[in-house]
């Protein structure tokens, strides 16, 4: 496998529709799309293409999926996932006209473990790398990468990835500790049923970046991966991480912009 064009491939053909979906509680479709609901009033939007629809197709699309969520009263939020190198004509006017707001496009990037896992990036003195699962550990680690997100404290945003935890024992969280302080960590997330392993949640406090922890965590996530079997890795990027993961192995294949309805906003029209 070289090149760009059998990644983007892999990604299509294995990271679209079922990989997304596997904590669902329930999957509705329509046409080309799933309409995905998940636990906590969230609904999320996704498809493998639009099925060659055109300008007016992709409208009606958007209208139908919009109706089929404002029907639920217990979805108060809805992602629709777009990806850059779909064929999707009118696509961004369709969402907008409909209430959905744009986040910020962040860039696919898929790797070869192989490669990643043979970066040789040694993490200066006095920091180590290691796995956790414990709880204390997992509520350190999330109350550091809230406050490099510049998030306001929260037990809930804890509460989340250990119920992920739970139900999935196959993800991993790894944290760089200088001493007994956290100053980054990422996530492994193995996709059940495909060649690949998702890193997420990179989070370094700014007095440490630039010094190759980051590439170090992402080396050990991807030497784990290759253990696990999945010869390829994936992410998706902000402009900000989207440099470390290159010089770790990986490259950009695609962008990905959500599009966020909020029900208490389109009361607000």
């Amino acid at each position: 496998m070289t090149g760009l064009a059998p990644l983007l491939a892999a990604y299509d053909d294995q990271l679209r529709t079922d990989a997304e979906t596997p904590s669902a509680s329930r999957v509705d479709r329509l046409g080309p799309l799933w309409l995905v609901t998940f636990p906590g009033g969230r609904g999320f939007v996704t498809y493998p293409d639009l099925g060659g629809a055109d300008a007016a197709g992709v409208r009606e699309l958007v209208a139908s999926a919009v109706e089929h969520y404002r029907g639920d009263e217990e979805i108060v939020r809805v992602e629709w996932k777009t990806r850059g190198h779909d064929h999707a004509p009118g696509l961004h006017e369709a969402l907008t006209g409909a209430g959905f707001v744009p986040d910020g496009t962040e860039s696919i990037m898929v790797g070869r473990t192989e490669e990643l896992a043979a970066v040789d990036v040694v993490p200066p003195d006095g920091v180590t790398l290691r796995r956790i699962d414990a709880e204390a550990d997992v509520r350190a680690m999330q109350a550091m990468a809230d406050e490099v997100f510049g998030d306001p404290p929260s037990a809930g945003n804890a509460d989340a990835i250990l119920r992920r935890q739970a139900v999935d024992p196959a993800m991993e969280i790894w944290i760089a500790e200088a001493g007994d302080e956290i100053v980054s960590a990422g996530r492994l997330e193995p996709v059940a049923g495909t060649e690949f392993a998702g890193v997420w949640g990179g989070s370094t406090r700014p007095g440490w970046r630039g010094r190759g922890i980051y590439r170090a965590l992402t080396a050990a996530r991807a030497r784990s991966a290759l253990a696990a079997g999945k010869p390829l890795m994936h992410s998706d990027s902000t402009e900000h991480s989207r440099p470390i993961l290159e010089r770790a192995g990986m490259v950009k294949v695609s962008t990905t912009t959500p599009y966020r309805w909020r029900r208490h906003a389109e009361a607000d029209r």
